[in-house]
């Protein structure tokens, strides 16, 4: 796949839109909102898709090689794209995950980092400043609309955190328990006060023991948890197996 990652033009100059691709559909988002009417965006990864376990197509490095910008997580978010990613050249690219501070993220070992970055309002808030910029390089003659699109973006996005933080500063405090199928919700419950536990680990390609599925089933009794959010992208045997668990233990 790696010998289809030629030397490509992007086609800005038919359509005078920025051609844009992007990895997840949450960046997709960030660039129409942004980019506007002055950008061309085709995201690869459908909803509910595994960014963990996604292999792109090459079709997909068509679409990658062709663009005037490629946007993605980083981060090891699209862990078996890497290496497609390190061999692009001759374009715009710009990886998310290297805009934030190192320090403020959630080590997982000696080189990654819990890519999970967009559950957190301000870690998105610098990523969607760095969108705005990158794109600005791109086509300078529009940076005042970009500018203007990512100030509406800010200002939509902290009424959005003013209304999530409101709505658990309902829930009481020894009550304010997340327990979702894998450990992507950390920063999350770091900016809005939360405990989080979880199934499976930051990377759905990771082991699931029967040991952490009774150590949760076993907190959930104990702390008399109603819920449980699961994902359409990470297998539900596990939720069932954590489901009988909690039953057998009379939850």
């Amino acid at each position: 796949m790696i010998s289809l990652l030629v030397i490509a033009c992007g086609d800005k100059k038919e359509t005078g839109k920025i051609k844009v691709t992007t990895t997840l559909n949450y960046y997709t988002n960030l660039i129409e909102e942004i980019g506007g009417d002055k950008v061309e965006v085709t995201g690869l990864m459908k909803e509910g898709e595994d960014p963990h376990l996604y292999v792109a197509t090459a079709g997909d490095v068509d679409k990658l090689q062709n663009a005037d910008l490629v946007v993605y997580g980083g981060l090891h978010l699209e862990g078996k794209m890497t290496e497609i990613f390190d061999n692009l050249s001759n374009k715009y690219i710009l990886n998310l995950g290297e805009q934030l501070d190192k320090n403020l993220l959630h080590k997982e070992n000696e080189n990654t980092y819990d890519p999970h970055v967009w559950f957190n309002t301000k870690f998105w808030a610098i990523q969607a400043q760095a969108v705005k910029d990158k794109l600005a390089e791109i086509s300078p003659e529009n940076k005042e609309y970009f500018e203007s699109n990512l100030q509406a973006y800010l200002k939509s996005l902290d009424e959005a955190t003013e209304y999530i933080q409101a709505k658990i500063n309902e829930i009481p405090e020894e009550s304010r328990y997340l327990i979702t199928a894998h450990d992507a919700f950390a920063y999350f419950a770091e900016q809005f006060g939360l405990q989080v536990k979880a199934i499976q680990g930051v990377s759905t390609d990771s082991e699931i023991g029967t040991k952490q599925i009774e150590d949760l089933a076993t907190f959930i009794v104990e702390h008399k948890i109603k819920a449980i959010f699961v994902e359409s992208s990470v297998n539900h045997k596990s939720i069932e197996a954590l489901q009988e668990a909690v039953k057998a233990k009379g939850g």
